[in-house]
């Protein structure tokens, strides 16, 4: 039986010695991301709760509402809108048939076309990205506004830093919330 020649090169030497190594290499590395893969999964199935970080639950009007930040990180900068917050909502049990819409923002609204972001999904965890001023202050509070079926508008707050620690640092950190 007869080998294949070698290469010449000193490169082509190199290559041929060590190709089965590069590729072993090149699965192994795609390994280091699984945590955060499966992570991201089991908060995207519910797995994990509502979110990575859960306050406690509200009453809003006639409803129950829990709300959670999505990622317990700081906010992520989205182009021209500026930085943005991802918080999930999940009504009571019976309460989704009887919610027209909800809507979560930085300081309070002054009327239902200023209300902020609006939450979607299904009636278990609804989802809204909201934005976040970067001058916010220290005392800042996120205002959840929920219409129901019948008109009613009912709001409740919750102060930036208890719902989101990493926000508020990181508006300390931006200079702001003074």
């Amino acid at each position: 039986m007869s080998r294949k020649p070698q290469p010449a090169s000193r490169a082509g030497r190199l290559w041929f010695r060590w190709r089965f190594h590069l590729s072993a290499l090149l699965i192994l590395i795609p390994l280091g991301y699984l945590p955060q893969y499966f992570h991201t999964l089991g908060l995207m199935s519910g797995d994990k709760g509502l979110g990575e970080r859960e306050l406690a639950e509200k009453q809003v009007g006639p409803w129950t509402v829990r709300l959670a930040e999505w990622q317990a990180r700081e906010p992520i900068r989205d182009g021209e809108a500026g930085y943005i917050k991802t918080f999930t909502l999940a009504p009571c049990a019976g309460c989704g048939a009887g919610i027209k819409a909800a809507y979560l923002r930085v300081g309070k609204p002054r009327n239902l076309r200023t209300a902020g972001g609006l939450f979607s999904g299904t009636p278990y965890r609804q989802m809204a990205n909201i934005p976040i001023p970067e001058r916010s202050r220290a005392d800042a509070a996120i205002w959840l506004t929920v219409e129901g079926w019948d008109g009613a508008v009912h709001q409740t707050s919750w102060p930036l830093a208890e719902a989101s620690p990493a926000t508020m640092a990181w508006l300390k950190k931006q200079g702001a919330g003074q």
